[in-house]
This record gives C-alpha cells, structure tokens and sequence, in this order.
C-alpha cells in the first residue's frame, strides 16, 4: 500500500475559542507546515484525485497528500483561504450546516459551542474560489449513536443544504468526529456523496476505503517532529485497517450513553 497523508485541520486562529483551542493552528505555524509540506516533495492535490484512484480511475501521482478542514469556522475565509490562493493549492472545506449562518443572521443551531463560523456568502466566495466545498452533517452529532429520520436529516439534509446555496452538487462528506459504522456509512453513499472522511490519524493509501477515508489529525500539540514524519509517509499506520475490539467497545459505550441522553465526547472529542 503506498501511503497518502491526508492532513485534517480545524480552526487556524491566533486567538481560539477554549474548546477548540487543542484543535487549532497558529496562521503561522500553518504557513510553516505549508513550507514543510512543499519541502518535503508532497505535491497537494485535490481531494476528487484521490478518491477518483480509489475507485479505479486514473492513479494519484506520486508523493502525493490532500489537505481538509472541518466544520467551517469564520478564520477559514480570513486566514487559510488567501494562504492557499497564494500558493495556489486544493484544499476540501466540511461544513456543519447548521453552524453556518445568513450574513448578519444566525444560523439553524448545531451542538458546536458559540464561536465565529462562516456565513453563506462568505461560502459561496471560497466555493467560486476552487475551494471543494462538503459536508459535515447538520448539528455535528455523533452519526453512529442515531438512527431513522434524524440520521437521514444530518446527511440528506446537510446535501440538500449545502446545494441549494451552491446551486451545484455537493459530493464529498466527512463524519463528525470521525465516527461512522458500516450502516452509517451505507446510508451516506445512499444518498449520493461519492466519498467521506473520517479521522483514524492514519495514513490514507491507494487501498483505502473511499467511504472512510483515514485522515490525520493536526493539533496544536503536533509535534514538529511529528508532523514531518507524515510528510515522510512515516509515523503512522495506513489505512485500511479493520475496527479493533476498542473501536467497537467505544461505539456501544457511546450509543448506550445517547439513548440515556448523556452523549459522550462533546464538542472537544474531534
């Protein structure tokens, strides 16, 4: 299997809300990881290119890494989009629907704590721009501990909203926290999204699962050592990879604690 990083970032703000804060970058240290990343001979291509290789289309370059964002955070349009204009590079935007808001509005409410997102304009701009625009469900609920209607709600509903903005189809998903299950992820290629993202900090690979690609997640605490080890492909497992006992032993653990309506994880559990 030949590995291909597929850096996950989230907010990249020098002054971040508490609870995402252990899941932000610096606008500087960003713009480092950039450097290191085109230092180290990756070429970043868009997420389309991958996933067109994994299923059987035209094979991705090689040393080849895709970068994502997830949930639509405001810093995106005003720190990370002119980065990549400027270097002019892909990159894929996941957003939590629910989170986002009219210009001067509020949005429709998800279980992200309060913090500055992105509005529908301000979408639509990064969408014109060539940034690949998907989505992240409705409330940014854990997708595996719900079922029926309001699980077909955070995936239909997320494309049907995200579309009737864009006026395009919208194809590529990712699971809130990085949480799916075979039925989960059944459902989301049932309703037309052709990929999704999940978490797994591992390496992605011309094998992988296109309904479950594997990310790796950069947090604050990444080491720079670390971080250039996944720009070596090295570091990591690669994907795919079965659910071990503690994978399945945590989902059951989670669903039991939703169904009481103490849900497990929090906005923090990213």
């Amino acid at each position: 299997m030949t590995p291909v990083p597929v850096f996950l970032y989230h907010s990249v703000s020098d002054d971040p809300p508490d609870w995402i804060a252990p899941y932000t970058v610096s606008p500087t240290v960003f713009r480092e990881q950039l450097d290191r990343i085109a230092d180290s001979g990756l070429s970043l291509v868009p997420l389309r290119r991958l996933v067109a290789a994994l299923r059987g289309g035209p094979p991705l370059p090689a040393d080849s890494a895709v970068l994502t964002f997830d949930d639509g955070f405001a810093d995106f349009y005003w720190s990370v989009a002119p980065l990549l204009a400027e270097r002019g590079l892909p990159a894929t935007l996941y957003l939590t629907v629910g989170a986002l808001h009219p210009p001067g509005g509020v949005g429709e409410g998800s279980l992200l704590p309060p913090t500055p997102m992105l509005n529908w304009r301000q979408v639509n701009t990064l969408d014109a721009l060539g940034i690949e625009i998907g989505g992240h469900s409705r409330t940014h609920v854990q997708m595996d501990t719900v079922r029926g209607s309001r699980l077909t709600d955070e995936i239909v509903g997320c494309k049907h909203a995200l579309e009737d903005v864009l006026g395009h189809e919208t194809v590529s998903f990712a699971f809130p926290h990085g949480y799916s299950s075979p039925a989960v992820r059944r459902r989301v290629r049932q309703a037309g999204w052709t990929s999704a993202a999940a978490v797994g900090n591992a390496f992605s690979s011309t094998t992988d699962d296109p309904m479950r690609i594997s990310r790796l997640m950069v947090r604050q605490d990444t080491p720079a050592r670390v971080f250039d080890d996944w720009t070596k492909c090295r570091g990591a497992r690669i994907a795919p990879y079965p659910d071990g006992i503690a994978t399945r032993t945590w989902r059951t653990y989670r669903r039991v604690r939703a169904a009481l309506g103490t849900p497990t994880g929090g906005a923090s559990r990213h």
